[in-house]
C-alpha cells in the first residue's frame, strides 16, 4: 500500500500526453511574439516602476531601504530572472500548454509536486493581483487630485472605502487617529473596511477578459504604449532634477539592503511567466514564446534601471513615496502637471497588469482542472467568445476577497515566495527533462545546460533565504498556503485522479470484451 501510495505522488505524464490533451482545449490561437511582449511589459513594467520601485528604495514600513542601491537591487534580479527564464522559454518552447511550470513539473517530478507547483501558481498571480489592486486605488485618488473642481466628498473619501481594514488601522495609527472614529466597527469589536475603487477594477477588469483573450491583448497594448509614453517623459523631465548628492550614501543598508530590494522588486517580474500562459493561445508557440519571455526581461530591464537612477536621483532615498513614487517625486519638484500625467500611466499600467494577473490565474486553474485536481466545470467556456468565462469570476472573487483584509505589502511578500518557488523548480525540471529525455527536440535550448539551471536555483534561493530570517507575515504565511494545499490535494485532487485511473480501466476491460465478443 506504502509503495503504490508513493508511486501515485510521482506519477508523471509525458510531454506528449499534456501536448495531446492541450490541443482539444478548445482555446483560440491568436497571439504572435509581439502580443507576448506587449502582455509581458503591461505585467512587468506597471507593479515595478510605478509601486514596487518605492518600497525596495525607501524601505516601506517594515523594510530594510536599498537606497540608490536599488539599481543593483534591479540588476541582481534581472540577473536571477535571466537564468529562470532561459528555462522557461526551453519548457515553453517544447510543452506550449496553458499550465506552465505546473504542466513543466507534471512532466518531470510527478502528480504530487505539480498540484503544489500549481497551488504556489495561485498563490503567485491571485495574491498578487491583490497588490496591484489596492496599488490601483492610490493612483486613483492621484489621478483625481487633478480635477480640484470634484466634490470634495470623491476626492478625499472616507478611508474605509478605500483600503481594506489592515491598511485602514495603519492610516489610522500613523496620524494619531482613533480607528473606532474613523472606521465602523461590527458588533463593536470586528473593524468593516472595503477597498471599492480595487473591487471596481478587478470586476471591469474580468468582463474585458471574458471577451477574449485577443481583446485583452489589445487593451493591453492600448495601455502600455501609454504606460512607456508616460515612463520615457518622467526620465526626461526627471533627469533635470538630479541631484548627484542624493546618490550618497549609495547603499545606506549595505548587502542586506541591496538584497532585500532584489527580492521586493522580484514581485514585477513574474510577467515573464505569464507568458508561458498563454502558450495554447499563440500562433507559434515554438517560436514565439521564447522571444516573448526574453524579449520582455531586457526590455523592462533598462526600464526599471533608467527610472531609478532618475528617481533616486531626484529625491533623497528616505522621502521616496512606497505608494505613488513617480508622482510624488514630480510633486516634490513642483511638476504638479507631470505628476498628473504620471498618475494616468500608472493607471494604465496598473490596470494591464491586473489583466495579465488574472489571464494568468485561469489558464492555470483551467489546465489544473483538466487534470482533475479541480471540479471539471471549471472547464466549461463561454458559448459565444470560447474563453473560461467561470473561472475568470471565480479567480475575480478571490482576488475581491482577499482585498478586503490583505495589504500590499504582505500581498507582493507572499507573490514573491510563490515565484521565487516555481522559477527554482523549473530549473530543476529542465536538468531532469534533459537527463532523461536528451533526444526530444527542443526548439530552444538552455545554453551551458545544466550549469546554467542550476546557477538559476541558487540565485532565487539565496534571495528566498534573505527574505525568510526576516521572519516578517509573510515569512510564516507561506508555509501555511502551502500546508492547505496540501491538504487540499489529498481530501480531494488524489482521489479524483485514481477514481479517473479506474474509470479508464473499466472502460478498457469493456472495450475488450467488445472485441473478444
Amino acid at each position: 500500500m506504502a509503495t503504490k501510495f508513493i508511486e501515485n505522488l510521482l506519477k508523471k505524464k509525458t510531454a506528449d500526453e499534456i501536448i495531446s490533451e492541450s490541443k482539444s482545449s478548445g482555446l483560440k490561437k491568436t497571439l504572435s511574439a509581439f502580443d507576448l511582449i506587449i502582455l509581458g511589459i503591461g505585467a512587468v513594467v506597471g507593479t515595478g516602476i510605478f509601486t514596487i520601485v518605492g518600497i525596495a528604495a525607501q524601505g516601506g514600513p517594515n523594510g530594510v531601504a536599498a537606497g540608490p542601491a536599488l539599481i543593483i537591487s534591479m540588476l541582481v534580479a534581472a540577473v536571477a530572472c535571466f537564468f529562470s527564464a532561459l528555462c522557461y522559454s526551453e519548457f515553453a518552447s517544447m510543452i506550449p500548454t496553458a499550465g506552465s511550470s505546473y504542466s513543466y513539473t507534471y512532466a518531470t517530478m510527478g502528480e504530487f509536486a505539480a498540484w503544489m507547483v500549481g497551488w504556489i501558481l495561485m498563490l503567485e498571480y491571485a495574491i498578487g493581483n491583490i497588490a496591484v489592486a489596492s496599488a490601483w486605488t492610490g493612483y486613483l485618488f492621484h489621478f483625481l487630485k487633478g480635477f480640484p473642481f470634484l466634490p470634495s466628498w470623491l476626492l478625499n473619501p472616507p478611508m474605509w472605502l478605500v483600503n481594506d481594514y489592515r491598511s485602514a488601522i495603519a492610516v489610522c495609527e500613523q496620524n494619531g487617529l482613533d480607528p473606532h472614529t474613523q472606521i465602523p466597527y461590527i458588533f463593536d469589536k470586528i473593524p468593516f473596511a472595503v477597498n471599492v475603487p480595487a473591487i471596481v477594477i478587478v470586476i471591469l477588469v474580468s468582463l474585458v477578459l471574458v471577451k477574449g483573450v485577443r481583446e485583452s491583448a489589445r487593451w493591453a497594448g492600448i495601455m502600455v504604449a501609454i504606460n512607456l509614453s508616460v515612463i520615457m517623459t518622467f526620465v526626461v523631465a526627471g533627469m533635470f532634477y538630479v541631484k548627484p548628492e542624493n546618490w550618497t550614501p549609495f547603499a545606506p543598508n549595505g548587502l542586506e539592503g541591496i538584497f532585500m530590494g532584489a527580492f521586493i522588486i522580484f514581485f514585477a517580474y513574474i510577467g515573464f511567466d505569464a507568458i508561458s500562459t498563454t502558450a495554447e493561445e499563440t500562433k507559434n508557440p515554438q517560436r514565439d514564446l521564447p522571444i516573448g519571455i526574453i524579449g520582455t526581461l531586457v526590455v523592462c530591464t533598462i526600464l526599471y534601471v533608467t527610472v531609478a537612477l532618475v528617481l533616486t536621483g531626484m529625491v533623497p532615498f528616505q522621502n521616496i513615496d512606497f505608494q505613488a513614487p513617480l508622482a510624488h517625486a514630480m510633486r516634490l519638484v513642483g511638476k504638479n502637471w507631470i505628476a498628473f500625467i504620471i498618475s494616468v500611466g500608472a493607471l494604465a499600467g496598473l490596470t494591464s497588469v491586473l489583466l495579465i494577473y488574472q489571464l494568468g490565474t485561469t489558464r492555470i486553474l483551467y489546465a489544473m482542472s483538466r487534470d482533475k485536481f479541480l471540479p471539471r466545470s471549471l472547464q466549461t467556456l463561454h458559448p459565444k467568445y470560447q474563453t473560461p468565462a467561470f473561472l475568470t469570476w471565480i479567480t475575480a472573487a478571490v482576488v475581491i476577497a482577499g482585498a478586503l483584509f490583505m495589504d500590499i505589502g504582505i500581498s507582493a511578500d507572499l507573490c514573491n515566495f510563490g515565484t521565487f518557488t516555481s522559477f527554482i523548480i523549473v530549473c530543476i525540471a529542465v536538468i531532469i527533462l534533459r537527463k532523461k529525455e536528451p533526444n526530444r527536440p527542443r526548439p530552444f535550448r538552455v545554453p551551458f545546460a545544466p550549469v546554467t539551471p542550476i546557477i538559476g536555483v541558487v540565485c532565487c534561493l539565496g534571495l528566498m533565504i534573505c527574505k525568510l530570517k526576516t521572519l516578517s507575515d509573510s515569512a510564516i504565511l507561506f508555509p501555511v498556503w502551502l500546508l492547505i494545499g496540501a491538504v487540499i490535494y489529498f481530501a480531494y485532487g488524489y482521489r479524483q485522479n485514481r477514481l479517473a485511473e479506474l474509470r479508464v480501466i473499466a472502460r478498457q476491460r469493456l472495450e475488450k470484451k467488445k472485441t473478444q465478443v
